[in-house]
């Protein structure tokens, strides 16, 4: 798997299995709001989900957006460009 994915629960398979189910349960406990069909699900780094996880500190994806994750990325639709990025990068 490339070191890139799309954000999700956090879930690295490593020992975090407590950290793990703590945040899938916040974020099954998210609902979709007015608004949230503006948004996208965006790709990133896969060490940098656990330490935003674990610190609080936000995130930066493919196409440059920072910000703290908090919500159910499967809710949204996938960046464009974050996409476009992300194929290049596979490609390469």
């Amino acid at each position: 798997m490339s070191d890139t994915q799309r954000l999700d629960t956090g879930h690295t398979g490593g020992g975090t299995d407590v950290l793990d189910r703590e945040l899938e349960q916040l974020l099954n406990q998210e609902s979709v709001e007015d608004g949230d069909h503006d948004r996208f699900a965006h790709y990133v780094k896969k060490e940098k989900i656990l330490q935003s996880a674990l610190s609080g500190k936000p995130v930066r994806a493919l196409c440059g957006k920072k910000w703290t994750p908090g919500r159910d990325p499967e809710k949204f639709p996938i960046c464009p460009t974050c996409k476009e990025i992300y194929e290049k990068l596979k490609a390469d």
